[in-house]
């Protein structure tokens, strides 16, 4: 059964370091997909998730700019990251590991997010709703995200490890 990601209660954020000292943080403002969620057995449900690469912010202006520019996400030519689950593997209790395959700037890889489901409740609406939160890391070199300039320490101004974290509500209309 497909379940839509609700939008407007989802999120899809990210985090790498800047500087070597600090982290910058920040989301796609336009994402969806479906999961086919099995309530009974979970690891057998899968997930389809999408966001637009040009709606990325990071509460700055100038450098949300040169993330969509071709030193990084180059939304011309790459508008869509798409995550394809493969596997979901149980863990015991509500947590999982949720396997897939990445698109990002047109390479494709995959990852591992740990997430935790929060079962199934009824809205107020009478409508099925589910949880669903994870996290994971990628290296954004993998992904051709290459740009980087490097400080007078050594240290690279943005680095390569990104952090992504997902909290995503799925309604059953």
């Amino acid at each position: 059964m497909a379940w839509q990601i609700d939008t407007v209660h989802s999120n899809v954020g990210f985090s790498v370091k800047h500087m070597v000292i600090s982290t910058v943080r920040g989301q796609f403002k336009v994402i969806g997909g479906t999961v086919d969620l099995n309530v009974d057995d979970p690891t057998k449900s899968t997930i389809e998730a999408e966001a637009e690469a040009s709606s990325v912010d990071t509460r700055d202006d100038g450098r949300d700019n040169h993330l969509r520019s071709a030193d990084f996400f180059e939304v011309e030519k790459y508008p869509k990251l798409t995550f394809k689950s493969t596997n979901i593997d149980s863990l015991g209790g509500n947590d999982y590991n949720i396997t897939g395959d990445l698109t990002l700037h047109g390479v494709t890889k995959p990852v591992t997010f740990k997430g935790e489901y929060s079962g199934v409740i009824t809205d107020p609406y009478g409508l099925p709703r589910a949880g669903i939160t994870a996290e994971g890391k990628i290296s954004r070199k993998e992904y051709g995200l290459a740009f980087s300039a490097a400080m007078a320490n050594g240290g690279a101004i943005v680095g390569d490890e990104v952090k992504i974290s997902l909290d995503v509500e799925i309604v059953n209309k």
